[in-house]
């Protein structure tokens, strides 16, 4: 675990450029050291703010403007902190920054001050990458889902899983290490529906932070579809520009087209790829090969089929079976038909016309509610790629360990549950190596 400084942090907090306030931040035991150098004043009151002029080395005036401290550990580091606000100017919060810094304080790392607070037990992991993931939220439906993983929904479900696995642990390693007392939890039957119970509840929170995923990282929609089934068409429609070039002619798409867009502030990476068929061409050959590379990637395929060509579905066959796919029956314009969309609950068809527009609202609309956009459930928490990969494998684990059971290996049941719990608890940072702590820190502003 990496191990705080005893420096005190300084940074400018907020954005760069001319504003009416700008505030710089500071963290660490020299706090109170400091405000009493740089400024005119009575004694500091905990979070009370207090007006004062801010001086250089020679006794001028930088600004004049508020100074608010929070002692340790009631604030956001868990150590004295330190705020001095005052006029936005960019030279002027510099040169308040540098008086700072004259005075005893370093410049902060990008992200330390939230390191510090996790460090200091003030934030799990997960909560501290939430207090980045609601900063850059583009969003309203981000905002408020990154608002729940700060304010601990997500640790909590995580923290739960965790006591329950240790409980389990400690049951199972008992009859191991107690073979006197005759336990067999090996058959049984308690140890494998509590298992079994730990991995449904994974299951569902791993579905939930897939969610969380999208909505912080956009979803990866990629067109798949047989030559002139609308697929550069229908790039253009949703990026509302001409990215792709269309004709009549099949095989137009030779390479991967990429558009990143936003459906009512909700952002899509939208990929169209080559048409998908049998060709002695060694140029749509090429092309194929990408567009099936891109498909193993997507998070969403559409499917885009010509409704009076029905041969044109016979594509669906090579796709993925692990990826959401929704076919797109284009050009119902040319049949006379409404435009509809049919659900099931493993399945959706939409018909429509990118030519006319008919039944785009449904496709635009689906494509929302794939990503949790229309969801108000109160459960949906951002989530990162790492908290999937980290519950993908605490997954893993929790099915080897029911595999094992069914083969009689207590020791081997013991150590899969101990890599499940290990790999759970990688989310809030109970167990986390110092480079993986540096890498999350690092992706964070300056001055938070």
């Amino acid at each position: 675990m990496t191990h705080l400084d005893n420096d005190t942090i300084a940074a400018i907090a907020t954005p760069p450029g001319n504003g009416g306030v700008g505030i710089v931040r500071l963290s660490g035991p020299a706090v109170k050291n400091i405000a009493g150098q740089i400024g005119r004043k009575p004694p500091l009151k905990p979070r009370h703010a207090c007006y004062t002029p801010f001086l250089d080395g020679a006794g001028e005036i930088i600004d004049s403007g508020l100074m608010i401290y929070f002692p340790a550990p009631h604030s956001y580091t868990g150590e004295d902190i330190l705020e001095l606000q005052g006029h936005g100017g960019a030279v002027v919060l510099d040169m308040l920054l540098r008086r700072v810094l004259e005075l005893g304080a370093r410049l902060a790392r990008p992200g330390e001050f939230s390191e510090r607070a996790f460090l200091n037990n003030k934030l799990d992991l997960a909560q501290a990458e939430a207090v980045a993931d609601l900063i850059e939220s583009g969003t309203e439906q981000s905002v408020r889902s990154a608002q729940k993983s700060l304010q601990g929904v997500f640790s909590n479900q995580i923290h739960s899983l965790v006591d329950e696995l240790t409980e389990l642990r400690i049951y199972v390693e008992a009859a191991i290490d107690f073979v006197d007392e005759e336990i067999d939890f090996l058959s049984d039957g308690v140890v494998e529906s509590r298992i079994r119970s730990l991995q449904e509840k994974i299951h569902e929170i791993l579905k939930t932070a897939r969610q969380g995923r999208l909505l912080r990282d956009g979803m990866t929609v990629v067109l798949a579809g047989k030559p002139n089934a609308g697929k550069s068409s229908l790039l253009n429609a949703l990026a509302g520009h001409e990215a792709a070039i269309v004709t009549d002619i099949a095989g137009t798409t030779r390479d991967v087209l990429r558009e990143r867009i936003q459906i009512d502030g909700m952002p899509l990476h939208i990929i169209d790829t080559a048409g998908l068929r049998d060709s002695d061409n060694a140029v749509e050959q090429e092309g194929v090969r990408r567009a099936h590379a891109e498909i193993e990637k997507a998070d969403k395929i559409l499917l885009l089929i010509d409704s009076h060509e029905p041969e044109s579905e016979s594509v669906l066959k090579s796709l993925p079976a692990n990826i959401d796919i929704t076919k797109v029956y284009n050009k119902i314009d040319l049949l006379g038909i409404e435009p509809e969309i049919v659900e099931t609950e493993h399945s959706a068809s939409i018909y429509l016309s990118i030519k006319t527009g008919a039944g785009m609202e449904l496709l635009t609309e689906h494509l929302k509610k794939s990503v949790g956009y229309n969801d108000a459930a109160d459960d949906v928490f951002i989530a990162r790629r790492r908290h999937i990969e980290a519950l993908v494998k605490a997954e893993h684990f929790i099915a080897s360990a029911i595999g094992q059971l069914q083969h009689q290996s207590g020791e081997l049941v013991a150590e899969d549950l101990r890599q499940a719990q290990n790999h759970l608890a990688e989310i809030t940072g109970e167990f986390t190596s110092d480079d993986l702590l540096g890498k999350i820190f690092s992706s964070f502003c300056i001055g938070k």
